[in-house]
């Protein structure tokens, strides 16, 4: 990125901003890479049963989100269209947080015994709160980016800064969750109380940065309504037909929805069994934190790499690039933790995995924006919300195969947490499912990628002169 003071001098307001992505993760990373294991090795629960779960519930997804979008365009009040929804959505999953991890006193029951019934209800039940209580708090966060700044190298830093804090909350997450819950717990491992101690901490945490991310907004000027082309002659409110319209009559917008599930399910993959995989299969939940440090300092590279590249290649080459590098750390990890067990190469590849995962995250996020402009362009009207709830309902939807797989495969594979050891065909099925699983999906994102995304740099010059300077009529 090229040096621009003027850019630079406002990087505390998007600080402030990205702060509230911190808070969102803590939840989000605490719900992606520990839930699992808690529901398996400490509620008991039958992985068949989590795979039916988390599939039905995220077809409940598949209305929410976009109605939560709805809901967010058509907000009007003192506070601004979305500013509102970040503490109502704070204090809600903060709340739903503490309840998912939390055993009201159903009785566990090994799954080769037998099922808790209630207990089954109740974690449906919570796993559906938190999953409506993120999407008040995520979609009206990720949708303020395009509207906080109409020019490019401020609407990447807009995109960019909440990246690198959201990366810094799964990084504690990941590093610090294992040592707080035995600590807090007061007992070796992952345990019980100690589950439940970090996640009220957490959610405490949640709430404070929200609300930072709430005050600085109030200070961060928006668009004015002259920068938004006809959106101020199309003045129908939205609606979840016009939400459904937005989607299936926008070809790029389903072209980056399959990609980023693709590319997205490879490394929530890895995450969610990262816990299994140093626990189970490498008998060292400590090694979690050296893989925590080692997701973090790629990622952030990855962020830092974005307009670095973007110097030299195109945008699109960069995220083709991203994705290849994502697909030789999965292969590099493999080959040098199971295949030969080499700790410094293993680090090699798995910082070069995670510099791509972290240039894709941040590519994501300016690919909404510049499909924000491609919608209005393309259908005549703005859809900020409806476009940007697509980013949570990816993220679900990505999580939901990510669990069908997992938890499928648990239980193919005969894994009980029931028990302290785990067979070698356990496993093996865990080792497969890590690394190998992930490049696949990824490979077959970036064949899409390179196939059907069409929104280059020059094709979006276009675009922005037509939408914002009204120099040529829409398609």
């Amino acid at each position: 990125m090229e040096s621009n003071p003027s850019v630079w001098k406002k990087l505390p307001r998007w600080v402030g901003f990205g702060v509230g992505a911190l808070g969102m993760d803590l939840s989000y990373g605490l719900f992606n890479t520990y839930l699992a294991k808690y529901q398996t090795d400490i509620l008991l629960l039958p992985p068949v049963f989590l795979a039916v779960l988390t599939f039905f519930a995220h077809i409940w997804d598949g209305v929410n989100d976009p109605l939560m979008g709805v809901i967010v365009d058509n907000t009007h009040s003192k506070h601004g269209k979305y500013r509102k929804w970040l503490m109502i959505g704070a204090f809600a999953n903060a709340a739903a947080l503490v309840l998912l991890f939390w055993n009201p006193g159903f009785t566990p029951v090994a799954p080769r015994l037998g099922v808790n019934v209630g207990l089954c209800i109740w974690a449906s039940v919570m796993y559906v709160l938190w999953d409506m209580t993120n999407t008040i708090m995520d979609i009206p966060f990720w949708s303020m980016v395009p509207s906080l700044t109409k020019e490019p190298k401020e609407r990447n830093i807009a995109a960019t800064v909440p990246r690198v804090f959201s990366g810094l909350g799964n990084l504690v997450i990941v590093i610090a969750s294992a040592p707080m819950i035995a600590a807090l717990g007061h007992a070796e491992g992952l345990n019980e109380k100690g589950y439940f101690r970090w996640v009220v901490i957490c959610a405490a945490v949640l709430i404070g940065l929200q609300f930072i991310a709430y005050r600085t907004t109030k200070r961060i000027p928006a668009l004015s309504q002259s920068t938004v082309g006809m959106q101020s002659a199309n003045t129908e409110k939205f609606s979840l037909k016009r939400a459904y319209k937005t989607v299936i009559a926008n070809d790029q917008l389903l072209v980056f929805m399959l990609v980023a599930v693709l590319c997205n399910t490879g490394w929530y993959l890895m995450s969610g069994l990262s816990t299994y995989y140093f626990e189970d299969v490498r008998g060292n939940l400590n090694e979690l934190s050296f893989f925590g440090l080692l997701v973090g300092a790629g990622q952030a590279a990855g962020l830092v790499l974005i307009p670095l590249l973007t110097k030299w290649l195109k945008r699109n080459t960069v995220i083709a690039l991203a994705i290849c590098m994502a697909i030789a750390g999965y292969l590099g990890m493999f080959t040098f933790s199971v295949l030969w067990d080499v700790s410094v190469l293993f680090a090699l590849f798995g910082f070069i995995g995670m510099m791509g995962i972290g240039c894709c995250f941040v590519s994501q996020t300016i690919m909404l924006s510049d499909i924000v402009d491609y919608t209005l362009y393309k259908l005549g009207y703005r859809a900020d919300s409806i476009v940007f709830s697509m980013k949570g309902f990816l993220q679900k939807g990505a999580y939901c195969i990510q669990t069908l797989i997992m938890f499928l495969g648990l239980e193919i594979i005969g894994y009980d947490g029931a028990i302290p050891f785990q067979t070698p065909k356990t496993q093996w099925g865990i080792i497969n499912m890590m690394f190998l699983i992930p490049p696949v999906l990824a490979f077959c994102g970036l064949l899409v990628f390179l196939r059907r995304y069409k929104l280059d740099e020059d094709r979006m010059k276009t675009i922005k002169a037509v939408c914002i300077d009204g120099l040529a009529e829409y398609e």
